[in-house]
């Protein structure tokens, strides 16, 4: 039986990639897309986009600011990749890494109509019964999500946070055209094969699906409200847990004032040095001591309220840093400050998962270089998100892995850093990362986290004595009954097939051209069949195609790049 659902979907598929392609190439990537071998798409596309006043007007722009726009012009879902691109100097150049910060979340807003089924069907009753109020301006309208102003029967002001209808579909779309695409550029781009582009998708189809589920938000929120009990710095909005839904999500309405604000702060008489101090203490503290914290603290989220307390809002993206993963960061940061080369150099080739083993003395020559820049800087002159950035450049340069919640928590460092300074000139964040980072190093060495790590590791040399004896079997009979298998895998070899097989498939065609002309040529000494003036004309149609099948390989060739 006829799949409808799947057909629309395949059909609305094949449209939005055409769209995607169009767009890249109308934005100057035909090359690129030509490297992708996507000709039956982009030959269409050609015709509609090349020569376009669009085209034109971008040509003299850089690559970085075209692929901005291209994906401000293809909507959300790419907004949202470029935002998390943004995240990642160890994939992208610094100009494309400042372009992707600037990508805009702000987009028309849908009608109140299309949001009010959508709270009434998550909510299961009506507005009205759920609300003695709700302002139908939304007050804020992004790609995945609009904010409402709404009051509860009680009189509580609230924010209701209200999925868009249809963002899922096109979001699913959307990620099934980049993993396709994602493959096919680790197929035909293997310089791009270290960055694993499909890796890559699929951490981003793992961050935007978190985003749209608001039930797994309000229980990232309820995290970090618990995690901060007690603590009288730092807020966070409470959630009418009645009111919420994977669509729907009610909070408390928070009516500070805007930590980009400096003026009105001023005027409310709140001291900015101490807010600086508040707001970084709320960041190392989520990072060092609950490795849960916010992805996004930009100045938009986050508000003063009356104390004064730090509210951060929008918890849709959020980073974790594992014990191992901290003390490891925390090791680092120690290891630069001692001047320790041999240290740091272990440590950044523990890392992560390495392309190929690099040249130790190297590293260590480019490790020492990186430190004496840092040496003897007065703290306060020291950029925190900038040293994480040089560590990162470098670990990019000897092709070792990087975790992406490192790379997560360096932009948010650098964002928070940036707003300390604005707030008060002689803020430093190794000032305020000191004290977390002595009293990580007293914590790993207490008795109790020693027997801790004792106990883990017997338990892994215990389950790896269980599960040798068996293992050894199950070989030595694999062995005996010639079932031992040794799978290799080759690396690097997938260009060279292609040519190879390009090649080959030139040479066949230009024996093809070569037997025409040749039969051709015999036909002609041939006085029999159809004549035109006086020739044969199976021996004038042998050159005609002979003609055009030359002329089709050599634009190919020249097309190619290669002569």
């Amino acid at each position: 039986m006829l799949n409808l659902r799947r057909l629309n979907r395949n059909i609305r598929s094949l449209r939005r990639y055409r769209q995607i392609l169009g767009t890249l190439l109308k934005y100057g990537f035909g090359q690129v897309l030509d490297q992708l071998q996507i000709r039956f798409v982009v030959q269409r596309s050609r015709q509609i986009f090349i020569g376009g006043p669009e085209a034109r007007a971008v040509k003299h722009q850089t690559p970085a600011l075209r692929l901005r726009l291209a994906m401000e012009e293809l909507g959300p879902t790419f907004i949202k990749f470029g935002q998390l691109l943004s995240t990642r100097p160890d994939v992208f150049p610094t100009e494309y890494i400042d372009e992707f910060s600037r990508l805009q979340d702000d987009i028309p807003a849908i009608p109140f109509e299309l949001a009010r089924q959508q709270i009434e069907q998550e909510l299961g009753a009506p507005i009205p019964e759920l609300f003695s109020h709700f302002d139908k301006t939304p007050l804020a309208a992004a790609s995945i999500a609009q904010v409402y102003k709404a009051t509860l029967p009680d009189g509580i002001k609230v924010a209701v946070k209200v999925r868009r209808p249809d963002i899922e579909r096109i979001v699913a779309t959307d990620l099934d055209i980049l993993m396709s695409l994602a493959s096919l550029a680790e197929h035909h781009l293997p310089a791009l094969q270290f960055y694993n582009p499909v890796a890559l998708v699929k951490e981003f189809r793992r961050s935007i699906q978190r985003e749209l589920n608001f039930t797994r938000e309000g229980h990232t929120m309820d995290r970090f409200a618990a995690n901060f009990v007690g603590d009288s710095t730092f807020h966070v909005p409470h959630l009418y847990r009645d009111l919420c839904g994977e669509t729907v999500l009610t909070m408390e309405f928070i009516e500070g004032i805007k930590v980009s604000n400096f003026e009105k702060l001023r005027n409310a008489g709140y001291d900015l040095t101490t807010i600086a101090r508040y707001g970084a203490n709320a960041l190392l503290k989520q990072v060092l001591e609950h490795g849960l914290f916010h992805g996004d603290p930009h100045p938009g989220n986050i508000y003063i309220l009356p104390g004064p307390v730090v509210c951060f809002l929008d918890y849709g993206m959020v980073g974790r840093l594992d014990r191992t993963l901290k003390y490891q960061l925390v090791d680092l940061l120690m290891g630069i400050l001692e001047r320790d080369v041999e240290k740091v150099t272990r440590l950044l080739l523990e890392s992560g998962a390495r392309d190929e083993e690099p040249v130790i003395a190297d590293l260590k020559k480019v490790v020492s270089d990186f430190i004496d820049d840092y040496y003897e800087v007065p703290l306060h002159e020291i950029n925190t998100g900038r040293l994480l950035t040089d560590l990162i450049n470098i670990l990019v340069q000897f092709r070792i892995g990087v975790p992406p919640d490192l790379l997560l928590l360096t932009r948010s460092l650098i964002t928070m850093e940036g707003i300390g300074r604005q707030l008060d000139p002689d803020f430093n964040m190794v000032h305020h990362l000191k004290p977390f980072m002595e009293r990580l190093a007293r914590e790993r060495l207490s008795p109790f986290h020693l027997a801790k790590d004792m106990k883990n590791v017997a338990e892994e040399y215990g389950i790896l004595l269980r599960k040798l004896p068996r293992d050894l079997r199950t070989l030595l009979l694999r062995i005996n009954g010639n079932r031992f298998k040794i799978n290799l895998e080759h690396r690097g070899l997938n260009q060279l097939i292609t040519d190879l097989d390009k090649s080959s498939n030139r040479l066949s065609f230009s024996m093809l051209i070569s037997a025409l002309i040749v039969g051709s040529s015999l036909i002609m000494q041939v006085d029999k069949g159809p004549l035109v003036m006086g020739f044969p004309i199976l021996g004038i149609l042998g050159y005609v195609i002979a003609a055009v099948l030359g002329l089709w390989l050599a634009v190919a060739i020249l097309r190619s790049g290669r002569l």
